[in-house]
Formats: C-alpha cells, sequence, structure tokens
C-alpha cells in the first residue's frame, strides 16, 4: 500500500520545474540590482550632493592642470587647447582609478552579505564595477560636452577610439581590483605596497606629456605601463593627426582580462577564506 502510493503520487508540474530552474539566475539579477542599489545609498548618499561632486571632482582637477600648466608652456604638446589635452589624459586614467580603488575593497566592506548563501565575492565585485562604470560614463560626457561647448574640439574625432580607451582602462580596473580582492587578504602588506606602487601613476601615464616626448630609454621603461597606451588611444581618437604607434592593444586587454580570470578563479576558490579575513 505504501508502494502503490508513492508510485501514485502526482509529479509536480513542469511549469513549476521549469521556474525552479530559472530561478538562480533570476534571483543572482536580483541580488546584482540590490547591491548596486546598497552602494549608491552608501557611496553617494540620499541626496544630489554625492552625486555633484563625483563630476566637479574630475572637472576641478583638468582645470587647475590647464591653468597650472598654461603659465609655463605656450602651446600643449598635441592640438592648441591645454583643457582638451589634459583631459584627454586625465578621464581614462580617472576611469581606471576609480574603478580599480571601488573594486579592490568591494569584498572587505560587503563581508556582513557574505553570510547570506545567495550573496557571492563577485556579486560585490560586479556592483561596484557597474555602478562605477555608469557614473564614469555621465562624468565624462559631461566633461567632454563642456569642453565641446567652451572650446573647440578638433575636425575628425573618432568615438570608436575614445570609447575604445575607456573600456580598456575599465577593464585594467577590474581585473585589478577583482585581483587585489583575494590578495588584500592572503597578503595584507601587498595593500600597502598596492598604494605606494599607484602613487606616481598619475605622474607616468601620459596625462601630463606624450609618450614619443620621451628620451627611448624612458619609453622603453613606460611602455610596461599599460595605462600609457590607454591615454595613447584616447588621444589618437580625439586628434586625428596624432600616430602613436607604441600601443599594443594585446598587452592591455590581455593584462585586464588575465587578471580578472585569475582574479575571479581566485575567489571563487577561497571564498570562505576571502570573507572571512
Amino acid at each position: 500500500m505504501n508502494i502503490f502510493s508513492a508510485k501514485s503520487r502526482p509529479n509536480p508540474p513542469d511549469t513549476l520545474s521549469g521556474r525552479s530552474r530559472h530561478q538562480p539566475g533570476f534571483q543572482a539579477l536580483r541580488v546584482l540590482v540590490a547591491m548596486i542599489i546598497r552602494e549608491m545609498n552608501t557611496r553617494f548618499g540620499r541626496t544630489w550632493g554625492g552625486y555633484i561632486w563625483a563630476v566637479v571632482e574630475p572637472v576641478a582637477m583638468i582645470g587647475l592642470l590647464s591653468l597650472a600648466f598654461s603659465q609655463f608652456i605656450q602651446t600643449p604638446p598635441i592640438g592648441s587647447s591645454f583643457v582638451l589635452f589634459y583631459a584627454s589624459g586625465f578621464v581614462p586614467f580617472y576611469f581606471y582609478s576609480e574603478i580599480t580603488t571601488a573594486t579592490s575593497s568591494a569584498v572587505m566592506f560587503n563581508k556582513p552579505l557574505m553570510q547570506f548563501p545567495a550573496v557571492t565575492p563577485l556579486d560585490a565585485v560586479f556592483a561596484r564595477f557597474f555602478l562605477s562604470v555608469l557614473t564614469l560614463t555621465v562624468v565624462g560626457a559631461i566633461v567632454y560636452i563642456g569642453i565641446g561647448f567652451f572650446d573647440a574640439w578638433p575636425n575628425g574625432v573618432d568615438f570608436g577610439a575614445v570609447l575604445l580607451s575607456l573600456a580598456a582602462a575599465c577593464l585594467l580596473g577590474l581585473g585589478s581590483g577583482t585581483l587585489n580582492c583575494v590578495l588584500f587578504p592572503f597578503f595584507p602588506v601587498w595593500a600597502r605596497i598596492w598604494a605606494v606602487i599607484n602613487r606616481p601613476l598619475f605622474l607616468i601615464s601620459g596625462v601630463f606629456f606624450t609618450f614619443e616626448s620621451m628620451p627611448e630609454q624612458i619609453q622603453a621603461i613606460l611602455w610596461y605601463n599599460p595605462l600609457i597606451h590607454v591615454v595613447g588611444i584616447m588621444r589618437t581618437g580625439i586628434y586625428p593627426s596624432y600616430d602613436a604607434n607604441y600601443i599594443s592593444l594585446l598587452f592591455i586587454f590581455g593584462l585586464g582580462m588575465s587578471s580578472f580570470v585569475l582574479g575571479t578563479y581566485l575567489l571563487i576558490r577561497h571564498r570562505s577564506y576571502v570573507t572571512e579575513n
């Protein structure tokens, strides 16, 4: 009787089983969106002040650079606009810097949420990454549109190269940030070393100069800085006459992707250690 009853028990409807099959993906999307909203409230608050400051900071930096160097140099290394030249270097650098900083600390600042099985370290990384990209895209658009409104843009701007430069900066920031999420807990001293390494990047990434203006011995060293390639791509897009033949897309995209893949693998493999230390 018991056997007969077990055999005659109806199976769950297909619609229910289908819904359960798709539930994990839908749940992951809900978790990601919820974390992005949480990051928005945490980083910018519930007022417009945080968003306004996100725009004011890069605009003020570009303005200060243009004002300072225009006092000593009659014309910028490329073109005739100091503002446009320094914006072409600072904006891609700012993309990389902000994304790296945000994603490197994603797991550390979201450890309480890691106690929930539905939340993974990668959710925290992606939430900060997507929010940073959205914010920086708006900031970059405001900066460049403002420059075009108040100053003259060169003819024949290649917007494909501009977007390629920003995409490379985003990938490099995501890759280094994801890898740092693992390295920081395992090697706490690496956080200090990383901070020291990144301090001179602003000075050696081509924001103030062009790669070709440096001596050949310096060029041989600077070439291994991926940001010098990212800035070069941006300037080839903004200045049609500028030919940056030193750029290697394979180097910058390979470095960014390999860092992200390695960081993702280590985050999955060592989730318990990363979320508890």
